[in-house]
């Protein structure tokens, strides 16, 4: 303490901290790398230019038909065109046809490029939508000036993620349609499992109060946001499918899986279980044989809509069970109490032994004293009654099917929490569709799926 005050005392007789000292340079290694970026960026371009003027030649060759009417479609003009790609902006001078009596027009150079006039296509765009579905659009800005070299606004970003997620939410929507249908056709169901698990939960995402866009009108500041007074919510459905036989266990107590699907939609119990079916589809794993195995946490919109699937086995996750359990020993013995704790334990392993009659049995024998013990003990027996055709745990340890529906919260985790969840973000529900549409792409191992999709175009 002494010390300490002669310090404070003499100020002269302490020495200054040294200021971290940087390289006079950059590591020579890192900047042979950038000349070398910078020196061929400008040739890549020259040479995309190239193929681009090629595609272009061949595209003159014949006028296109009217996609209404199905007759030639007459010249109309050549406006030069740009468009902003990975190493720079391109420019074409593609051909212009009109069906005078349809009022139909195409550019077929464009169309067959896929690319926009004066937007951002191809590999650039794809890329900064993928930068935008880990991270906010501020945060993927900045990404893409260190990753890819190229300056794009938030906004830029913004637009860009826009137009691919409706892409690939309006192919989600295609597909559950498509598998709706009787007539369509699945995947080969020549190896379809004998077993297929399907988890499936709700969490929910904040939500913008407004409506609509606000717009400025003339020189006029844009109107204020509306005070959000109380939090607007709408619920996000996950659904997760795997198969038994691809569960692990790398070390003991711990379980994994090797892969897994993931399905996801804003709010609407019948569209994600119609989203799982056409999943499920798709990879050849239902037929009259497979047994689907569902998951859930005993809220009845899940059951309620599993009916859909004839060859099934309804499971009630084993932690939400004991959570009911919990409400009850806590009440009765008190928080924190090693009671409590022997008490649930016990619950738990008679449980998992499939003793679930003996479990409601001995809740009968039970006498409460307090209006509040009764009341909670009579919400425990209906709920385990209820469920119990859903608690043969035993059955499902022996089948490899497991208890629990960790593999679907995890997903919430990763689809809607890491993403769309962070500190003030609220959401418009287009806004929401799209991000989730393409982290799904992403988290699902199918984002080469978008360079298949036309990016659409948002008024």
């Amino acid at each position: 303490m002494a010390m300490a005050q002669r310090r404070l005392s003499h100020p002269e007789a302490v020495e200054p901290p040294l200021r971290p000292r940087l390289a006079d340079q950059p590591s020579r290694f890192v900047l042979l790398e950038r000349e070398v970026e910078l020196e061929y960026r400008p040739q890549m371009l020259v040479a995309l230019q190239r193929k681009v003027n090629t595609v272009a030649e061949e595209a003159r060759a014949t006028a296109p038909e009217c996609p209404r009417c199905g007759q030639p479609m007459g010249y109309h003009d050549a406006r030069p065109v740009t468009w902003l790609a990975h190493w720079g902006r391109l420019k074409a001078s593609p051909a212009r046809y009109r069906c005078a009596p349809c009022k139909q027009e195409r550019r077929p150079l464009l169309d067959l490029l896929g690319v926009e006039p004066g937007r951002i296509c191809g590999s650039l765009a794809r890329r900064l939508g993928l930068l935008a579905a880990v991270a906010p659009y501020e945060l993927a800005s900045r990404l893409a000036q260190l990753l890819l070299g190229v300056t794009i606004s938030a906004m830029g970003v913004w637009r860009v993620t826009q137009r691919l997620g409706q892409a690939a939410a309006s192919y989600n929507d295609a597909l559950s349609q498509y598998h709706a249908d009787s007539r369509s056709e699945g995947a080969s169901l020549e190896h379809a499992p004998p077993a297929v698990i399907l988890g499936v939960d709700g969490c929910t995402l904040g939500m913008q109060v407004r409506t609509h866009r606000r717009r400025r009108i003339g020189t006029e500041p844009l109107p204020t946001l509306p005070v959000i007074e109380q939090g607007h919510f709408r619920e996000v459905k996950t659904g997760v499918l795997l198969l038994p036989s691809e569960r692990v266990e790398p070390s003991p107590g711990r379980r994994s899986v090797v892969r897994r699907f993931l399905v996801t939609c804003l709010g609407d119990a019948d569209e994600i279980f119609r989203r799982l079916y056409a999943q499920l589809r798709e990879l050849g794993w239902v037929d009259p044989h497979t047994v689907v195995v569902i998951v859930g946490d005993g809220a009845e919109w899940i059951w309620n809509r599993a009916t859909m699937f004839v060859n099934r086995c309804e499971i009630l996750d084993f932690w939400h069970a004991l959570e009911h359990a919990w409400t009850f020993a806590r009440l009765r013995y008190g928080e924190d109490s090693a009671q409590a704790d022997r008490w649930v334990h016990q619950i738990a392993e008679d449980l998992r032994a499939g003793k679930v009659q003996a479990v409601i049995a001995a809740l009968k024998r039970l006498r409460p004293k307090t209006k509040e013990l009764r009341e909670s003990l009579q919400s425990l027996i209906g709920y385990y009654s209820e469920n119990a055709g859903r608690m043969r745990y035993d059955e499902y340890l022996r089948l490899g099917y497991g208890i629990g529906s960790g593999a679907v919260e995890s997903a919430h985790k990763q689809v809607v929490h890491a993403r769309l969840r962070q500190a003030g973000m609220r959401w418009s529900e287009a806004g929401a569709r799209r991000l989730l549409a393409l982290r799904l792409l992403l988290l699902n191992g199918d984002w080469a799926l978008l360079d298949r999709l036309r990016m659409v175009s948002l008024a």
